[in-house]
């Protein structure tokens, strides 16, 4: 997956029903505005967009969104749907089951006494059941045992995601959570081409592994790849790029974890992430516009990364996910990261 001022929840909706058309012109003549004056956001080699470019963005992002808030209001892997966590902590085992005694205890008539066991394997898990006719679903398919990476699988109407990231998890998925009536759509800015950046990526002469810590106070392991210089009107930034060392994180997959300052306002008080996307010709894109809560900002059950002191920003990126108040995450969070 994946992308809040209340002033701006009308805004946000009105800005929706706009015809395509306007909001094409509003953001071409942001962009024309931004060539000719130099305090605008900019990036080397130039970010301005051509109208067809622009238009398949927009299309883009109203597309994605909507598919994003529908996913959130009724998915069986939405955030919502989240209702238990279980760590390993020092164990490498967790069993799972309807009966009293499982490490996680779920009733369903699809859910055995003794359904299942999850035992952590280096990077993957070994997942076998327990009780005679206990089954469970990796996809289409159904299995007496398996062992996988980081991924889920099923048990009676429950999801279960086997979360790795150096410190296992079994994260709940039911279909029938009751946060589901929490519902109330996601806040975003509205699109703005300004922040749709072309920028090259300052490789790190020597990547250094960096601890980014957590959200459940963990201290997650990263390489510290290079980083991002660009300008956002006038003020120049710099954000660090890294790629977490868990299992299921490529070795191209790069993260921007960033706060600046909409954080703990208009946008989601722990901060936000931004995928960089690889253009064939060596630069990367930075769209804001894409920039994406924490799964954090709707659920307690995850282990999110805190934006390092390093990556925040003094300007306001007034793009992207805004905060819906799912969650109210205090300064704790921010304390323990020194994030401003």
């Amino acid at each position: 997956m994946m992308s809040i001022r209340d002033d701006d929840r009308r805004l946000a909706r009105i800005a929706r029903a706009l015809p395509l058309s306007l909001l094409l012109l509003a953001s071409l003549l942001a962009c024309v505005s931004c060539r000719k004056d130099s305090s605008s956001a900019s990036a080397t080699p130039s970010s301005a967009v051509s109208p067809a470019e622009a238009d398949t963005l927009l299309q883009f992002y109203a597309k994605d969104r909507a598919e994003t808030e529908e996913w959130l209001k009724s998915k069986p892997t939405s955030y919502l749907a989240t209702i238990l966590r279980r760590d390993f902590n020092e164990r490498t085992s967790l069993t799972l089951g309807s009966g009293a005694g499982n490490d996680v205890r779920l009733e369903d008539p699809g859910v055995k006494p003794h359904h299942l066991r999850v035992t952590v394997v280096g990077d993957s898990f070994h997942v076998e059941t327990l009780d005679r006719g206990a089954r469970f679903q990796v996809k289409e398919s159904t299995m007496t045992q398996a062992t996988l990476p980081p991924s889920s699988i099923k048990a009676g109407r429950f999801t279960l995601r086997l979360s790795h990231q150096r410190y296992p998890a079994i994260i709940v998925f039911d279909p029938k959570s009751p946060r589901f009536k929490e519902y109330k759509g996601i806040k975003y800015f509205p699109p703005d081409l300004s922040y749709h950046i072309v920028a090259a990526l300052q490789a790190n002469p020597k990547p250094d592994t960096t601890i980014i810590l957590s959200t459940r106070g963990n201290r997650r392991r990263a390489v510290r790849v290079g980083w991002f210089d660009f300008k956002i009107n006038g003020t120049p930034c710099r954000l660090e790029a890294s790629r977490l060392l868990e299992p299921g994180v490529g070795e191209k997959d790069l993260g921007l974890f960033f706060t600046d300052a909409t954080t703990g306002k208009e946008s989601y008080s722990v901060g936000r992430y931004l995928d960089p996307e690889l253009r064939k010709d060596g630069l990367y894109v930075l769209d804001f516009n894409k920039c994406y809560n924490p799964a954090c900002a709707y659920s307690d059950h995850y282990n999110c990364p805190i934006p390092p002191q390093e990556n925040h920003l003094t300007v306001a990126i007034r793009a992207g996910e805004m905060d819906s108040h799912y969650m109210h995450h205090g300064s704790e969070e921010q304390a323990s990261s020194g994030t401003p």
